[in-house]
């Protein structure tokens, strides 16, 4: 099994490279830097959102909002970012010889997931090679390359799986993308992950969803236990996914971002590959040179063991644009 590799792990740049995490811009992850604004909740932070514990009423909030704001015709449930999802849903997937795909290369969790409840694994680079498969993973838009699958693309391979996982957590900037508007109960081996971290700028928060089929619900429920989620995370969730009007200002703002990104990357000889408007894909001549340069301007940015010539970077806070400039030029 490859290793697990994750953007966001500042504690190894601050090891090898030194400095405080004040000190650094982390460009490893695809995290909004501009994140939903939590101030008017700094008040009941301090009382009854952490002194109760989360009532039905504040659950049911939350998953009706993502409900609305997602358009899903599916019902949803809160848990504990996107991430107790894949930990929670190899064990919930009956099938008898656990074979899954996953459309790679994609966020390696789904894989290691995959390998500790027992299942094997194929690596499939188009959709058409996942037909038969008891259980098949795809992010979309995908995660590190930014590929796009029209959601009607996607309910015709659920047709030809045992259960189709779609992952989109990086949706929010596609809303045309998410099969969530156009599935209905009749769709019951699709299960869709949502995340209030990446968009959001709250991954700290520990909050997604997950969308399915009634039954297929109930099992994550149980899974999961009571309380997964904190009030305090349950309540602004639901405030952030009612914004309609920062959702929008936030999509424009960040697809501005990325075309500045990507006209500074092409600048130092970066070649665009793929991404979204949360991260970009580059290639170059040697991805590592590149990090290192940049870690020595305390910035800390993404590579991948599979590739020498891929470099990731997340979209820089409105501070950190030239120092991100001066960095590269050096």
């Amino acid at each position: 099994m490859a290793a697990r590799e994750h953007g966001g792990d500042l504690d190894r740049a601050i090891t090898q490279y030194g400095g405080n995490r004040t000190d650094w811009i982390d460009l490893s992850t695809g995290i909004n830097p501009c994140a939903y604004p939590v101030s008017n909740f700094a008040s009941s932070l301090s009382s009854d959102l952490l002194r109760d514990l989360p009532d039905q009423q504040l659950i049911d909030t939350a998953a009706q909002s993502a409900k609305n704001a997602y358009q899903a015709n599916f019902s949803g449930m809160p848990l504990a970012g996107a991430q107790q999802a894949i930990q929670l849903f190899p064990s919930i997937i009956k099938a008898g010889s656990k074979k899954a795909c996953i459309l790679h290369p994609s966020y390696n969790e789904y894989e290691a997931q995959l390998h500790k409840a027992g299942w094997q694994i194929t690596y499939c680079h188009h959709l058409d090679e996942m037909t038969g498969a008891d259980c098949a993973i795809i992010a979309n838009p995908n995660n590190p390359d930014g590929r796009q699958f029209l959601p009607t693309e996607l309910l015709e391979l659920a047709q030809c799986v045992g259960t189709l996982i779609i992952d989109e957590s990086f949706c929010d900037l596609y809303p045309h993308l998410s099969v969530l508007p156009l599935t209905t109960e009749k769709h019951r081996n699709i299960i869709v992950f949502r995340s209030l971290g990446k968009f959001y700028g709250l991954a700290g928060l520990r909050l997604g969803f997950v969308f399915s089929h009634s039954k297929t619900l109930n099992q994550f429920a149980s899974a999961a236990g009571k309380w997964a989620v904190s009030a305090p995370a349950l309540a602004i969730g639901a405030d952030a996914l009612q914004d309609e009007n920062w959702r929008q200002q936030t999509m424009i703002k960040l697809r501005h971002d990325a075309i500045r990104l990507d006209r500074i990357a092409h600048q130092n000889e970066l070649h665009l590959i793929g991404g979204t408007d949360l991260f970009r894909l580059y290639k170059c001549d040697n991805a590592k040179n590149i990090q290192d340069k940049l870690a020595g301007h305390k910035i800390w940015s993404r590579i991948f063991s599979y590739s020498e010539n891929w470099i990731r970077l997340g979209i820089p806070p409105d501070t950190g644009w030239e120092l991100l400039e001066r960095a590269l030029q050096s």
